[in-house]
């Protein structure tokens, strides 16, 4: 996992949130602020209310990008094998930016949602009638299942590092990310409905998914054609001798202390 890669899950994820989560999670922000918090409560406590239904969703995206970093470590066991697993991450970020863009039904066709059944109704009713912090915690993590784009396609890019903790670690990356626009939702919702900072964040954000398919179509390209090459230079990655005092240069017994 590479710097560039976790600077693109931020901004993606940061821009995206103002663009598709305030319309994807906005109604059941709008829900739980109207019933569960009260009005005359203390700025403290409904700050901690916000903070405890966002965290509860980043444990449910920890999860689940632990699982699809499993997944992906199943399936890239060889330079090749991670290489078309890269080419196959790449094709499907770039449906999902260009989706984004309005250009293809990819995402729509592939969402579905959780809250059509009955376990999930029940759980929301019974979350929302509470006004525990634990309550807004477990619909915070309720609500990470809800399916959506940007969901899928950092569960997609999660697969692609072939690691359950970089998986976790880039799945919890754009969880906290998008904290800030659903935090802000009831001062700011206005805003962006009416105004075109919500469509140009959007395209923003469907412009960084698109660049981030194409590199990983490159990365996945250079392991198919490459894979002795590559296969070389992940042994010498690993290999490298952790900076100390030395810097960074293999020390003599007894001189990094």
């Amino acid at each position: 996992m590479e710097n560039v890669d976790l600077f693109l899950v931020i901004s993606t994820a940061f821009l995206g949130s103002f663009g598709h989560c305030i319309g994807m999670c906005g109604g059941i922000v709008v829900a739980y602020s109207s019933s569960k918090i009260d009005q005359d409560s203390s700025h403290m406590q409904q700050t901690i209310s916000h903070l405890a239904y966002n965290f509860g969703r980043v444990v449910t995206y920890t999860f689940l990008g632990g699982l699809f970093g499993l997944l992906g470590q199943a399936i890239a066991f060889t330079p090749t094998t991670k290489g078309v697993l890269f080419l196959i991450t790449g094709v499907l970020m770039l449906l999902a930016g260009l989706s984004l863009l309005g250009k293809f039904n990819f995402l729509n066709s592939a969402e579905f949602s959780f809250s059509k059944y009955a376990w999930f109704q029940k759980s929301f009713r019974a979350l929302l009638k509470s006004k525990s912090y634990r309550s807004f915690f477990l619909l915070g993590m309720l609500n990470g299942l809800i399916p959506c784009g940007l969901v899928y396609s950092f569960a997609i890019m999660a697969a692609a590092t072939a690691s359950p903790l970089w998986g976790a670690i880039v799945m919890a990356t754009f969880g906290l990310a998008t904290i800030p626009a659903l935090f802000f939702l009831g001062s700011v919702t206005r805003f962006l409905q009416k105004g075109s900072l919500r469509g140009i964040m959007m395209k923003a954000a469907a412009f960084l998914v698109v660049l981030y398919a194409l590199f990983t179509m490159y990365k996945g390209y250079n392991f198919v054609a490459h894979p002795q090459k590559m296969q070389e230079m992940l042994d010498s990655m690993r290999e490298r001798p952790k900076a100390g005092k030395c810097g960074g240069m293999k020390c003599a017994p007894g001189k990094c202390g």
